[in-house]
C-alpha cells in the first residue's frame, strides 16, 4: 500500500466517523436517539470551569479599562502585544497636565504666587503620573498576566479535552445504537466489538478531562494571591497620592496671600480636617465628596478681633517654616491668642515655654 492509498483510506475513515457523530449528534436534538449523561461530577465541575472563564475574562478586561482608560491606547498596546513587541512609552495624563502647570508657572513667574503654586501642583501631578505608572506596571504584571495565562493557556487546553470528550461520548452512543439496529449475529459481534472500545476511550478521556478540571480549584487560589497583589498595589498607589497631595496642600498654604478667597469672595478653604465639627473655626460647612473647609471670612474677623486666650485642638502635623513659627503635631491641644497686627489668616499658639505663629486653618477652637 502506497501512501496515496493510505490517505485516502485515512481520510475516508475520517469522512465516516464525522458523519456517524453528525447523525449522532441531529438525532438526540430531535429526541430520536438516547443519550450517555455525564456523572453530577464531572458536570459541576465543567460548570465551574466554565463560570471561571467567562468571570476571569470580564475581570480582566474591566481591569485593563480602569487601568487604561483610553481605547485607542488599550488597541494600540494589544497590536504590540501581538507583535511581540515592546510598546513605546506616552506621557499619561497627570505628567502632562504637571507639564503644562509647570511650563505656566514658569512663564508667569516662579517669584509670583500663582506662578509658584502652578509649579508645586505641576511636580505633584507628575509625581502621581510616575505613580500611576507604576501601578500599572505591576498590576499587569502580578494580576493580568495570571488571568490571561489562565484564558489564553489553561482553559483552552480544558476546552480542548472537554471537545474531545465530546465527541467520544458520540462516538459511544453511535456504537450502542448500531448495536440495538443489528440483526445478524456476526454484526453483533462486531458492533459489540466495537462498543466495548468507544467505551473504553470514553473512559479514558473523561477521567483525563476530570484531572484537568480539578486544577481549577488550583487555579482559584493562585488567582487570589493574585488579587490580593492587585489590591496591595492600588494601596500603595494611592497611599502614595494621599500623601503626594497632603504635601502640596501644606506648601499651598505658605503661597497663599493673606486675602486670598473663592471666586464667590465670600469663602476661604482650608485645609482638609480628619474631623467635622460644628466647632471648626468659623466653620459653616464640610462637604463630605470635597473633604474641605469653607470657613466664612467674616467669622475669622471675629475670631482676631475677640481677646483672651483660648484653647484648640491641632487638626493635622505642620511643619514650622521659621523660628517664628510653632510647629504642630496633630490632635495635641495647644492655647492660641491674637496679637495686633498679625497676619488675618495666622494666631500665637503656646505650648508649655514655647510660642510661635501658627495657621488659622490648622486648629479647631475648643471653648
Amino acid at each position: 500500500m502506497n501512501i496515496m492509498d493510505f490517505n485516502v483510506k485515512k481520510l475516508a475513515a475520517d469522512a465516516g466517523t464525522f458523519l456517524s457523530r453528525a447523525v449522532q449528534f441531529t438525532e438526540e436534538k430531535l429526541g430520536q436517539a438516547e443519550k450517555t449523561e455525564l456523572d453530577a461530577h464531572l458536570e459541576n465541575l465543567l460548570s465551574k470551569a466554565e463560570c471561571t472563564k467567562i468571570w476571569t475574562e470580564k475581570i480582566m478586561k474591566q481591569t485593563e479599562v480602569l487601568l487604561q482608560p483610553n481605547p485607542n491606547a488599550r488597541i494600540e498596546e494589544f497590536v504590540y502585544e501581538k507583535l511581540d513587541r515592546k510598546a513605546p512609552s506616552r506621557i499619561n495624563n497627570p505628567e502632562l497636565l504637571g507639564q503644562y502647570m509647570i511650563d505656566a508657572g514658569t512663564e508667569f513667574g516662579p517669584g509670583t504666587a500663582y506662578g509658584n503654586a502652578l509649579i508645586k501642583c505641576g511636580e505633584t501631578q507628575k509625581r502621581i503620573g510616575t505613580a500611576d505608572r507604576e501601578l500599572i506596571q505591576t498590576s499587569a504584571l502580578n494580576f493580568l498576566t495570571p488571568l490571561r495565562n489562565f484564558i489564553e493557556g489553561d482553559y483552552k487546553t480544558i476546552a480542548k479535552e472537554r471537545k474531545l470528550l465530546q465527541n467520544k461520548r458520540l462516538d459511544l452512543d453511535a456504537a450502542k445504537t448500531r448495536l440495538k439496529k443489528a440483526k445478524a449475529a456476526e454484526t453483533r459481534a462486531s458492533s459489540e466489538q466495537e462498543l466495548r472500545i468507544t467505551q473504553s476511550e470514553f473512559d479514558r478521556q473523561a477521567e483525563i478531562t476530570r484531572l484537568l478540571l480539578e486544577g481549577i480549584s488550583s487555579t482559584h487560589a493562585h488567582h487570589l494571591r493574585c488579587l490580593n497583589d492587585f489590591v496591595e498595589a492600588q494601596m500603595t498607589y494611592y497611599a502614595q497620592c494621599y500623601q503626594y497631595m497632603l504635601d502640596l496642600q501644606k506648601q499651598l498654604g505658605r503661597c497663599f496671600p493673606s486675602n486670598y478667597h473663592c471666586n464667590n469672595n465670600q469663602t476661604s478653604v482650608a485645609p482638609t480636617s480628619s474631623a467635622a465639627s460644628s466647632n471648626v473655626i468659623g466653620s459653616s460647612a464640610l462637604t463630605p465628596t470635597s473633604g474641605l473647609v469653607i470657613t466664612s471670612s467674616s467669622n475669622l474677623i471675629d475670631l482676631k478681633e475677640c481677646s483672651g486666650s483660648r484653647k484648640a485642638r491641632v487638626l493635622y502635623d505642620y511643619d514650622a517654616a521659621n523660628s517664628s513659627e510653632l510647629s504642630l503635631l496633630a490632635d495635641e491641644v495647644i492655647t492660641v491668642f491674637s496679637v495686633i497686627g498679625m497676619d488675618s489668616d495666622w494666631l500665637m499658639g503656646e505650648r508649655g515655654n514655647q510660642k510661635g505663629r501658627v495657621p488659622i486653618t490648622y486648629l479647631e477652637l475648643l471653648n
